[in-house]
């Protein structure tokens, strides 16, 4: 377990980490694991959770206690734990304000606050998703009120939306529509509903091989699929989004909503001169050091990090060596040459039993991890893998720097 500050977070630090998640949390263990001892972990939070299994929670195959374990029994033991929140960096003066008024000043900073809901960019939607028809797998609580609505619908009109701008995971987005689908025609009720799919893109994810495996689960469910088309408002009153595609403008009235939140950075990135204009905040940095581009000791990953191509938990996987690699290096007076590749992936439940795995670079690339067999076919063994096989790896090597 981590040593949590009781009085008052320590003056200074060798290296400190902005956010208690997987990004944070991997990239501690594997400093203390390289020898790093003074480590300090910013984090508010009492409870963590592996977030990918919140699609499975909306479809209920999960629980949220699946998904959720104390914060103190993830820290790293060879890390400090500040619990706290950052609201404000220094990069000129390599200091941190936190809420409680104290200053950590640090050698090395890296950030892994992840991202938040950009409810203002959907008016609407924040008030929508708290309704009665409507919900949201990127909310921890709202998950299990997923699977409440997706078990009860037996006619209507269901919409699942993809956002224009950044969000965590987008294949998450998918996977709720597919596994919702295939409950509802193993009920003999989808026959009865409307389902809708807006995505902003020309094709349904972007990946030419993985949009064929998509389009056919579309095809097969009978899914209606607007491509090019973005969500502008939503009307908790009358229950209808407004949607625009091609420059027209159109209401569709639901009766059951799974919005999916555009992203945006915590507000402090911003304040503080980390990121750059039209970024939404998020941290501005080379895309393959992952250092920051004006100050070389601030380094970013995961979802609060401005690099191309679609944040997930595998691009993760493949920044957290990078960056201590690379934070040792600066640390010794080295220069950073680590480079992360772009790697990202994104797993789409086809249907409750079967997955389809894209995994591409930042260009779009397919970038396959298995030579034995394609990921990007509907199988049943990625399936078991996504729900069954990574939380486990997640828990027990990843958050332990393994």
């Amino acid at each position: 377990m981590a040593v949590e500050a009781a009085v008052k977070p320590p003056n200074r630090a060798r290296v400190v980490v902005v956010g208690g998640g997987n990004g944070g949390i991997a990239l501690a263990s594997r400093l203390n694991r390289k020898g790093e001892s003074d480590v300090v972990i910013v984090e508010p939070r009492s409870e963590h959770f592996y977030r990918p299994l919140l699609s499975y929670v909306g479809a209920g195959l999960a629980t949220l206690g699946d998904a959720r374990r104390e914060q103190s029994k993830v820290m790293p033991e060879g890390s400090t734990w500040v619990r706290d929140v950052v609201t404000r960096v220094h990069p000129e003066l390599s200091t941190v304000t936190l809420g409680s008024g104290a200053t950590i000043g640090y050698d090395q900073l890296v950030l892994a606050a992840g991202s938040r809901p950009d409810w203002d960019f959907i008016p609407g939607s924040a008030e929508a998703v708290l309704s009665e028809n409507a919900s949201t797998n990127y909310l921890f609580d709202l998950a299990p009120k997923t699977w409440r609505l997706v078990d009860a619908a037996t006619s209507g009109t269901a919409v699942f939306t993809m956002p224009d701008t950044t969000c965590p995971c987008a294949g998450a987005a998918q996977k709720i529509l597919y596994m919702a689908c295939d409950l509802w025609r193993s009920r003999g009720v989808l026959d009865d509903m409307r389902v809708v799919l807006t995505v902003p893109e020309d094709t349904i994810f972007g990946v030419p091989v993985v949009d064929d495996e998509l389009q056919r689960a579309i095809d097969d469910y009978g899914i209606e699929l607007r491509t090019r088309t973005r969500v502008r408002s939503v009307d908790l009153r009358t229950s209808a989004i407004t949607i625009e595609s091609d420059g027209a403008t159109e209401d569709i009235s639901y009766d059951f909503l799974h919005l999916t939140p555009p992203h945006i950075a915590p507000d402090w990135v911003v304040d503080c001169g980390l990121s750059t204009e039209g970024a939404r905040g998020f941290v501005d940095v080379d895309p393959g050091t992952l250092r920051h581009r004006q100050y070389e000791n601030v380094w970013a990953l995961g979802d609060i990090a401005a690099t191309p191509g679609s944040s997930s938990g595998g691009a993760l996987r493949k920044q957290t060596p990078v960056v201590a690699q690379n934070v040792l290096s600066a640390m010794r007076g080295q220069p950073a040459t680590a480079r992360y590749s772009g790697y990202t992936v994104s797993p789409f439940t086809v249907s409750r039993r079967t997955l389809v795995l894209a995994e591409f670079t930042a260009d779009g690339t397919p970038k396959p991890s298995s030579k034995v067999f394609d990921p990007r076919k509907e199988r049943r063994s990625t399936f078991l893998f996504d729900r069954w096989g990574l939380p486990w790896i997640y828990w027990h090597r990843i958050l332990r720097g393994k």
